[in-house]
């Protein structure tokens, strides 16, 4: 292979991709928009606010379970009424004047285990989730009360982790290395496709420059562009920059200040080989693509399975066992397990684990880009 003529293709792809401010705005200003709105919606979102109804068949018991479930929700904005019987809490949930209603059974008590039961909509399942949390911390407070006994309080801690409070702190190893593969796929993909369907791979491939040169010079100019685009992503993500008021604008931080209890440089290498990754991957599926659409149609093939299999929205240890298998398949899995060695277990090069994953995304980036030198045609698509 020649570095020269590697090095000429890398130079025209760097040109090609920086003059197209839409391509480059993709990779470099979206992902910082779409980390800085997933950040702002977990720190600051509103926890719901809970309007019980109560129906109450346990006579004076019940009296005290609502009246401590009252004194919990208001705490909060929430409110808890007592209905005369189970239709008219029915009535309330359907026409959304009440989000839960409480049935309080007969005998509650007496000795013996006791079933309360809860109902909801059912049309928001996570909302109607931490509702009733909500009441069932407040039922736990009432029986406390009844029976003159403290129950105990549930303390959790990990082995792992920076001391924060920040809700995004556990999702932040997701959503680098999620969005980062994301964007770098879709830039590589239709970049390589418009160099196919425009003739210039065509033309290129009538010189002497090898196949494998190619994909070289190729993956060079949209690795550095993925570089940049990492460089940028984990200074927003972990970089917090407070700025003084300034007349009447408010003092403001630039940067979300993500906790992180290893090395940057590790985070940075990580997310880094995954990009490559995705360089590789890009160029290699837009081979079998003949418009731009047809890239876009790889996704819900290639990202959206690793989306679900790898950790970010379902825990891994928690697919069904057909399924577990196909998740050591997948590179974002890699991705994600070796942010989370490094942000929350502060993980080194010496730890197993971050090993594996490193080495596993350098290898399916050259394993990608190999194929993907074998698979380009000479013909104009």
């Amino acid at each position: 292979m020649s570095g020269r003529r590697i090095l000429a293709i890398f130079r025209r792809v760097a040109q090609e991709i920086r003059r197209d401010h839409r391509s480059v705005a993709l990779l470099l200003v979206v992902p910082i928009v779409m980390t800085g709105l997933i950040t702002f919606i977990v720190r600051e979102g509103q926890t719901p606010v809970v309007e019980a109804v109560v129906v109450n068949r346990a006579g004076l018991p019940g009296v005290v379970v609502a009246d401590a479930l009252r004194a919990a929700l208001e705490k909060d904005g929430g409110t808890a009424t007592v209905v005369a019987d189970e239709a008219t809490a029915r009535r309330a949930i359907e026409d959304g004047t009440a989000s839960v209603a409480l049935f309080l059974p007969a005998g509650l008590a007496q000795a013996g285990p006791t079933t309360l039961t809860i109902l909801t909509d059912g049309l928001d399942p996570f909302g109607e989730a931490a509702q009733a949390s909500a009441v069932q911390r407040a039922i736990l407070s009432a029986v406390a009360s009844l029976t003159g006994r403290a129950l105990p309080t549930i303390e959790h801690t990990t082995l792992y982790g920076t001391p924060t409070d920040d809700p995004i702190a556990p999702f932040a190893p997701a959503i680098l290395g999620f969005l980062a593969y994301f964007f770098v796929y879709i830039l590589t993909g239709v970049s390589f496709l418009r160099e196919r369907t425009g003739g210039t791979l065509e033309r290129l491939m009538a010189t002497p420059v090898t196949r494998g040169e190619v994909v070289a010079g190729y993956a060079l100019g949209f690795g550095a562009f993925a570089t940049v685009q990492v460089v940028l992503l984990l200074a927003w993500g972990l970089g917090s920059v407070s700025v003084p008021a300034v007349g009447p604008l408010p003092p403001f931080s630039v940067g979300l200040g993500l906790p992180i209890a290893g090395s940057p440089l590790l985070a940075f290498l990580v997310i880094l080989l995954a990009s490559l990754g995705a360089v590789s991957l890009g160029i290699f599926l837009s081979t079998f693509a003949r418009t731009e659409l047809q890239v876009v149609q790889f996704i819900p093939v290639v990202i959206v399975p690793q989306f679900l299999l790898s950790g970010i929205l379902f825990p891994v240890s928690g697919l069904p066992d057909i399924l577990q298998p196909f998740v050591g398949l997948m590179p974002i899995t890699y991705a994600v397990d070796g942010l989370r060695q490094v942000l929350v277990a502060g993980a080194g090069l010496a730890t197993p684990a971050l090993q594996l994953d490193l080495g596993v995304l350098a290898a399916l980036a050259v394993l990608f880009a190999g194929v993907a030198a074998l698979t380009i045609r000479r013909e104009v698509a």
